[in-house]
């Protein structure tokens, strides 16, 4: 079982790696079964098609999301440090899941009903606790008076393509890039 384990491991490894490069449409399995060395038949004694790889990926990096929000939204805190580890749990994921990001954003309208629906579900409900977190902390005065339609939106672009600049700019003390990316985008909304 646990040879099985590994094997689909090392397919979802590579196919993210081939998915992230040539994007999802341009991928086959022919091309993932070569990149491995094997026959694209082989393939299929692990995983039954494309769609199970990209699901698997997508839902995998979007769980861990919203695990980490749940866990941050429930303490009993302020709304300014539960930020604070929300830009600390998007460097975290972003910087040690590149490929899941990218097709995260990229290839997510390519998932297909039950997994698109649990996609979006899941989405939706992060950044309504993100949304919420935001309110919070204007009412209670640790936040400036601003739409928080427009905080939201400029948090998340920004922390949902991290990935981007961090491979461009590459290696970096995490701890300097949290650090620097609270100060960033949380002294423009403090009060």
């Amino acid at each position: 079982m646990m040879k099985v384990l590994n094997r689909k491991s090392e397919i979802l490894k590579v196919a993210k790696d081939l998915i992230t490069e040539k994007g999802y449409n341009a991928v086959s399995m022919r091309d993932l079964a070569k990149a491995l060395d094997i026959k694209a038949a082989s393939l299929y004694n692990h995983i039954a098609n494309k769609q199970e790889i990209l699901s698997t990926i997508i839902l995998e990096i979007a769980e861990a999301f919203t695990f980490g929000m749940t866990q941050i939204f429930n303490e009993e805190t302020t709304s300014i440090k539960k930020l604070q580890d929300l830009i600390g749990l998007h460097i975290d994921i972003s910087i040690n899941n590149s490929g899941a990001m990218a097709m995260m954003h990229n290839d997510w309208k390519h998932l297909e009903a039950d997994e698109l629906i649990r996609f979006v579900t899941l989405r939706n409900a992060y950044e309504n606790n993100f949304r919420t977190i935001i309110k919070q902390g204007i009412n209670q005065g640790e936040i400036i008076n601003k739409n928080p339609e427009v905080i939201v939106f400029s948090m998340l672009s920004t922390l949902q393509t991290m990935y981007l600049w961090y491979e461009k700019r590459g290696k970096m003390d995490v701890n300097i890039l949290k650090t620097d990316m609270v100060s960033v985008l949380l002294d423009g909304i403090r009060t």
